[in-house]
């Protein structure tokens, strides 16, 4: 049994960010399941967010009414004025860390423009923004005593009364955490690590469905781990699909071609070269994620073709290089040409915009666990993210999250009473064609009943269908040794359902949600 201040699940820029801050004030411990630097951060392709006060064109009104309009009418307005409002002081940190954002010759940042947002506001790190923060903010957190960093811990259970023989459900009042489970991957034995407070930063849930551009860490354990402690999540039913992955079969995880390439002058267009978008949106492809979305599934059914073009030739090659190096050389180690040729493209998972449920605080409905980055619910995104509002919203919510909790850590005590990990002995070793097998289903089920369009039958299949593989996944989770196979297949079963659920209950087609029924 060990013991931290700070238990930060996670090392995106959300959990680095906070434990950079917790640090003054406590023992900092971060753990992550893969490498350090492994994390949905890292493939942030179009940059973050912000309206500068050198903004000309632009103001914090403009930005929040942006954020408003892509979330369908379903954004909380105060925490999305909070976010806005905050984004500058956070900017600032950011650079202070160390991040170096692209500047134009006057030495000003160099802005791109994204779909949904009316003006130039978007900073970035040429192609490669996620990468340039996740870095620097490993930098300084190397640098700092107070924090310590392990990886290849794969965080099994939180911890809470549950554990200790007391019956909890979901509307118990006064769930606590006390910090959590931990399997170390390298020795196979279950620890356990108290905390006085826990912050779960493990990102999306991409690996839900076949195609994705998050990377295969992305497994959604952190909202399974509190929902199973019956914690509340939000807004399940709202799946991003990213309208441009690259179409490249064979190729897991999907590579992102950002939207700020459309936000440059490309153009979507049909295989046999017309413009569609303006069919679907005055913005044409400039329109909101869930828009542009749908129009190239709609297109691509229509057609029965795989993909459709994104067109970059018309466009300055030599800037196009300048500001995307990262896309213009997977394309052309593919023998795509984008000065000559035309890109396939097709939609793609790409964010969780619901979570686990939190308030203006990242605090949850467990006390004491925090929520913070995209496996919280903040009610910033309604039922659409607006692009290049996550990296934002991450480093907010990271900085409120830091200032509640450090200002109430000296009340807050170890529960000594914690028991071991229950393990049952002895475990069979696990056939892993089990479980490759099975996930392998849940993502058919998922992309093909709870995709960018549903139906009722559709959910009501899917649903029965990932029934069955709970409880086959359940019964092998019991009689096997645990292995972050078997924990991430679990876990993405328990995210499947949430989603299902989310959407069977939605009557209403609103942003990311569309039901062919309603």
């Amino acid at each position: 049994m060990t013991k931290t201040d700070f238990l930060v699940i996670g090392s995106g820029i959300a959990g680095l960010s906070f434990a950079l801050k917790a640090a003054k004030h406590g023992k900092v411990t971060i753990i992550t399941k893969a490498n350090e630097d492994e994390s949905n951060t890292k493939y942030a392709q179009g940059g973050i967010a912000a309206v500068l006060p050198e903004a000309k064109d632009d103001s914090l009104e403009h930005h929040v009414q942006d954020t408003l309009s892509c979330g369908a009418g379903l954004c909380d307005e105060k925490i999305v004025r909070i976010v806005v409002a905050e984004s500058g002081e956070r900017i600032n940190e950011l650079i202070a860390w160390g991040t170096e954002f692209d500047k134009n010759k006057s030495g000003s940042f160099d802005l791109a423009m994204e779909g949904g947002h009316s003006a130039h506001r978007v900073l970035h790190h040429k192609d490669i923004t996620g990468l340039e923060i996740e870095t620097k903010l490993l930098q300084q957190i190397h640098q700092h005593p107070n924090i310590t960093l392990h990886t290849h811990l794969f965080a099994v259970d939180i911890i809470t009364q549950h554990h200790m023989g007391v019956i909890v459900k979901r509307n118990t009042p006064g769930i606590t955490c006390y910090g959590a489970y931990i399997l170390n991957t390298k020795t196979g034995k279950v620890e356990t690590m108290l905390a006085k407070v826990t912050v779960m930063a493990t990102g999306g849930a991409g690996q839900v469905y076949k195609t994705t551009t998050n990377p295969v860490i992305a497994t959604g354990d952190g909202i399974a781990m509190a929902y199973r402690a019956m914690g509340k999540v939000n807004g399940m039913e709202f799946i991003q699909f990213h309208p441009t992955a690259l179409y490249h079969p064979g190729t897991y995880p999907s590579f992102l071609i950002s939207e700020a390439v459309r936000g440059f002058g490309a153009v979507l267009r049909t295989i046999d070269g017309k413009e569609f978008m303006q069919r679907y949106d005055e913005r044409g492809s400039l329109a909101p994620r869930d828009i542009v979305a749908r129009a190239i599934d709609s297109e691509m059914k229509k057609s029965g073709d795989d993909y459709v073009w994104l067109d970059c030739t018309k466009l300055n090659i030599i800037e196009f290089k300048k500001h995307f190096p990262n896309i213009y050389n997977r394309c052309m180690s593919l023998g795509i040409d984008v000065a000559k040729d035309c890109i396939p493209v097709a939609p793609a998972q790409h964010y969780l915009c619901g979570g686990i449920k939190v308030d203006e605080h990242g605090q949850s409905s467990i006390q004491h666990l925090y929520a913070i980055g995209e496996c919280s619910s903040t009610g910033l995104h309604g039922g659409n993210r607006l692009a290049s509002n996550s990296l934002l919203e991450a480093v907010v919510f990271a900085h409120r999250a830091y200032v509640h909790a450090s200002e109430r850590l000296e009340f807050i005590h170890y529960n000594e009473h914690i028991p071991e990990w229950n393990a049952v002995s002895p475990r069979e070793v696990a056939e892993m064609v089990l479980i490759t097998q099975s996930r392998k289903e849940l993502q058919e089920i998922m992309s093909s009943y709870v995709g960018i369009f549903r139906s009722d039958m559709r959910l009501k299949r899917a649903l029965e269908r990932t029934r069955l593989l709970y409880e086959e996944t359940e019964e092998l989770y019991n009689r096997w040794e645990i292995s972050p196979r078997i924990c991430e297949l679990r876990n993405l079963i328990n995210l499947s359902y949430l989603i299902i659920k989310a959407a069977m209950a939605r009557t209403e087609n609103k942003g990311l949600h569309f039901n062919v029924d309603n």
